[in-house]
């Protein structure tokens, strides 16, 4: 009888192993909207949900005095990503988020050196022509950046203005 319990119940289990599990949810990142940069959860749970999370190595919230500012870290020693692509995303996201951030530097250490770009939220929206704190929905947030991201000259003449 154990064998004939065994010998029914195990393409059961095959087949439940073999199935595809339902699909993860994409992460809501606007939950943590209008946190303030002295909340370093809400500042660590939105960037360890965006681009290059394997490569974050830290955050350094500048919360002594105004502006308010956000340093994040990252090891860039074996990734072939954009890290200026990576600056200029992230940013949007954490000046969408982050109501108080006035200004957010990324340091990339590739090993050989500190790749540094400095964006302040005055300078980005200005690019985008946006207020992006106005910008409520992730799926909207996405379509800006798709619009602005799609090309590497737009994204040089950004983190390269003085």
């Amino acid at each position: 009888m154990l064998a004939a319990a065994i010998l029914f119940s195990a393409p059961l289990f095959l087949i439940s192993a073999c199935s595809p599990s339902p699909a993860a949810e994409e992460p809501d990142l606007f939950e943590y909207e209008g946190a303030a940069v002295g909340n370093n959860s809400a500042v660590v749970n939105t960037i360890i949900q965006l681009p290059a999370a394997e490569n974050f190595t830290g955050i350094k919230l500048e919360t002594k005095e105004q502006p308010y500012g956000i340093n994040v870290f990252y090891d860039w020693t074996e990734t072939s990503s954009s890290d200026k692509e990576t600056a200029a995303h992230n940013a949007t996201y954490l000046f969408a988020l982050i109501d108080n951030a006035e200004w957010i530097q990324f340091d990339f250490d590739t090993g050989a050196g500190v790749e540094q770009y400095r964006l302040t939220r005055e300078r980005l929206q200005a690019w985008y022509g946006v207020d992006l704190t106005s910008v409520d929905k992730q799926k909207e947030l996405e379509e800006l950046l798709d619009q602005y991201l799609a090309e590497d000259q737009k994204i040089d003449a950004l983190l390269t203005e003085s």
